[in-house]
């Protein structure tokens, strides 16, 4: 499952949304613009104003061209993301190069492009936009442009504290860039965490939602067939002496009664299940989330800790039942040779504890566990484990109010242990999602 929803999720997630962009560029454009006139007008500092106008001319067509030819809602594509915001560097780079370079107070602007493009775009692209930054940054160091400032006067800068300014440009931009990298990346792997999430309750909930389906067709089926009945019974009557029709006859009428008892059964099941699906005691819904696990070779022990004649009786929770579920099935899967349940429930809490004999937690992961694509212990020998299964598991528990605590059964390690608790409140009211 978490293949496919990298697959699925992953490509699209890592497009820039054009209407953003072009944004983004908006407000570059009336920054440069104010920029350059405050400077050649407030000031009055000597500057090729021509030459920036028209470079800055060139990024308000190039961004008008773009809102033209493409709807708001387009996504770039990498090498398209990776040309405009190329193109986004050189203008930026041409405009400081021209004022100054390096001297220039507003030459750290240049990381913008590579950091957009490290937040929304993949490795290799970005990386190609970081190395394309860090030779414009090189060349800036090289211009022979003075930096604009009072007539008759030049702002001479020491060639060392020019290379201090070209590693702090550089420094910025790759720690920043590599900042917004890692932020991205791990914001779409919750958000696509998350949406798996949804589609695991949505399927939960749509499975407990069958009962019902059958027995609304069980009712909807009952007056046509009702009717098929009693014409079967009326041809019975007028043709059951003629040979040629009686075998036919008499099949149409058993099956048609044989429909019925059938329809009457899934009425009968819908109508008995209705309470069980309504109410649902603590030990009915802990037997639930166990008995799918019992024929893999390792025990599963249930141990109840308090009396049952006092246990908490609520609503069918699809969330607790799939997020226990996929618990314990960890459990199992890790296992030597028993898994063991213990259930606990007071006035105050209800507790469930899953442990098994297995090798445990690694200390690293322990620290981490529960995020989205994260392994759950210390060897993992099958393919694709990416953790993503607890990850569900303990969002869904969280939802339904509970609080979990992930631990070894041993300071060495031994074996794992899972605590789920709940205020009781929680399980005696209908909670369901």
């Amino acid at each position: 499952m978490s293949m496919d929803l990298a697959a699925k999720f992953g490509p699209s997630s890592r497009r820039l949304r054009l209407e953003t962009l072009v944004k983004l560029r908006w407000v570059a454009v009336a920054g440069q613009l104010l920029t350059i006139l405050v400077v050649a007008l407030w000031f009055d500092f000597t500057l090729p104003l021509m030459t920036c106008l028209g470079l800055i001319a060139a990024l308000a067509a190039a961004n008008s061209l773009l809102s033209i030819a493409f709807p708001p809602t387009y996504r770039l594509e990498p090498a398209a993301a990776f040309a405009v915001l190329a193109l986004d560097l050189f203008q930026m780079g041409a405009l400081l190069f021209i004022t100054g370079g390096l001297n220039n107070p507003f030459a750290p602007l240049i990381c913008i492009p590579v950091i957009i493009s490290f937040a929304s775009q993949p490795s290799r692209h970005s990386i190609a936009l970081f190395i394309t930054a860090l030779a414009f940054i090189t060349l800036l160091a090289f211009t022979p442009y003075p930096l604009p400032w009072f007539e008759g006067r030049t702002l001479e800068v020491h060639p060392l504290l020019q290379l201090g300014m070209w590693s702090s440009i550089v420094s910025m931009t790759a720690f920043a860039a590599f900042y917004a990298y890692r932020v991205s990346q791990e914001a779409s792997l919750l958000a696509d965490a998350l949406t798996a999430t949804e589609l695991i309750l949505q399927r939960e909930k749509h499975l407990h939602q069958l009962d019902g389906l059958a027995a609304a067709a069980a009712h909807e089926l009952g007056t046509p067939l009702a009717t098929i009945s009693v014409v079967a019974k009326e041809m019975e009557r007028d043709l059951g002496h003629d040979d040629r029709y009686r075998e036919d006859v008499q099949l149409l009428r058993s099956q048609s009664e044989r429909c019925r008892d059938i329809l009457r059964r899934l009425t009968s099941l819908a109508t008995e299940g209705e309470a069980h699906m309504r109410e649902l005691p603590l030990s009915s819904m802990i037997e639930e989330v166990i008995s799918p696990h019992r024929e893999f070779g390792v025990k599963v022990e249930l141990i109840e800790l308090s009396d049952r004649a006092l246990e908490p009786v609520g609503t069918r929770n699809p969330a607790i039942l799939y997020g226990l579920g996929n618990l314990l099935e960890n459990a199992v899967d890790y296992a030597r040779s028993k898994v063991t349940v213990s259930v606990e429930h007071t006035s105050a809490e209800v507790t469930v504890m899953i442990e098994d004999d297995g090798a445990g937690f690694s200390p690293g992961v322990l620290q981490r566990i529960g995020e989205p694509y994260v392994t759950s212990r210390q060897n993992e020998t099958r393919a694709g484990g990416l953790g993503l299964g607890l990850f569900i598991a303990k969002t869904l528990l969280e939802r339904s109010g509970a609080s979990l605590r992930f631990e070894n059964r041993s300071p060495e390690g031994s074996g794992a242990r899972v605590v789920v608790t709940w205020p009781r409140e929680y399980m005696e009211l209908d909670t369901s999602l």
